[in-house]
């Protein structure tokens, strides 16, 4: 299936399933994909209203923030992905995304 084709099934879901978190999640990664960093930005801030992550999508949301050079907004999304993934028990999750924060300049 087309990339383009991928999207638009991914944005007919979230629009026929507005409360459910996983169409507004693949639309995300597809978006990140094809490095459209605002989409990406927009989707997952969506997904992450609707459910309660384990730290994925704050590590990807803080990638795309710095892809767009708004690094305050992406070193908050690395924080709480620290602590979302601490919270579900993944603390090598929590110690990639401390690293990024560790490293970052």
């Amino acid at each position: 299936m087309q990339e383009d084709a991928r999207i638009a099934a991914l944005r007919k879901m979230a629009d026929a399933h507005p409360d459910d978190p996983r169409p507004r999640f693949g639309l995300a990664l597809e978006y990140e994909k094809a490095a459209r960093w605002e989409d990406a930005v927009r989707e997952l801030r969506e997904y992450l209203t609707r459910t309660d992550d384990e730290g994925n999508a704050y590590g990807r949301l803080g990638k795309a923030l710095r892809e767009l050079g708004r690094d305050d907004e992406a070193k908050e999304a690395y924080r709480q992905g620290v602590d979302a993934a601490y919270r579900h028990g993944h603390p090598t999750m929590a110690g990639e995304f401390e690293d990024v924060l560790e490293e970052w300049d």
